[in-house]
């Protein structure tokens, strides 16, 4: 059966949905339509955390989109898994976040590793993200290439020796079996390093793009034939009357009257 899977770039901006279909696309099952789309009405930026907040508002009504528009499952390109845990309490399609996706298949590519990602702030966004996912055990240590998203996508080479180099480092200091690139550009420009002839490293480098895709697609499919189901017992609860159930739509309803003067404020 055919799939249609939105991966949104969660930022107010065109400038990373080339890199992301460049370099994933390819990875697409067949008969999958992977739609890369991004945002609009909020910021640009979220490496710092006010406007990550005001990213994921414009994200959950995307995501709600994504559903009425008939998309068998949306992944939340960014790893600090913006709105994930929300927007399941939102929709029924599956909704994924890249850096648990990435957590969730690591056993299959060793038993314990070390995250790389983008600078020091992201980091202690990622270290609390571990711990939510119950992953400490596994995780041995943090690193960072400092770069800023928005810089990476102007020299993707110099970010995959960047890569290359301090994953290497990162392998040797924690003695870890692998590694998790917790930014989806990081791994976007290694990925495309990779795709364009470069030497993969000699330990498994988790693309939490790739491992995003995988999952949305796993999922995907067995909800189309019956067998997922989220649950509505408790975190990901739905509103159980009407008065709750006003206040989901009173709230989107506010969100769409904002849209047009947002559009202006974060054009």
């Amino acid at each position: 059966m055919a799939l249609r899977i939105n991966f949104i770039n969660p930022f107010g901006t065109t400038a990373y949905d080339a890199l992301i279909h460049e370099t994933l696309s390819f990875y697409a099952s067949e008969g999958t339509e992977l739609v890369i789309t991004h945002l609009d009405a909020c910021p640009a930026d979220m490496d710092y955390f006010y406007p990550k907040h005001f990213v994921e508002l414009a994200l959950l009504d995307a995501i709600k989109s994504a559903e009425e528009q008939g998309f068998d499952a949306v992944i939340s390109g960014c790893c600090y898994d913006p709105g994930v845990m929300v927007a399941r309490e939102l929709v029924d399609i599956p909704v994924i976040g890249p850096f648990e996706a990435s957590l969730n298949l690591l056993s299959y590519y060793g038993r314990t590793a070390v995250i790389v990602t983008d600078h020091i702030k992201a980091g202690s966004q990622m270290k609390d993200n571990v711990k939510l996912y119950g992953a400490s055990d596994r995780v041995l240590g943090l690193d960072v290439i400092n770069w800023y998203v928005r810089d990476m996508v102007n020299d993707t080479a110099a970010v995959a020796r960047d890569v290359v180099e301090v994953t290497a480092r990162s392998i040797k200091a924690t003695e870890a079996e692998a590694v998790i690139l917790n930014c989806t550009i990081i791994a976007a420009s290694y990925q495309k390093y990779l795709m364009e002839g470069g030497a993969p490293a000699p330990f498994p480098i988790l693309n939490p793009n790739l491992m995003a895709l995988t999952m949305a697609e796993s999922m995907a499919r067995l909800r189309q034939k019956g067998a997922a189901q989220i649950s509505r017992l408790g975190y990901y609860g739905q509103p159980p009357d009407a008065h709750f159930r006003a206040v989901t739509e009173g709230t989107r309803a506010a969100w769409t009257a904002a849209r047009p003067t947002l559009l202006k404020s974060f054009k």
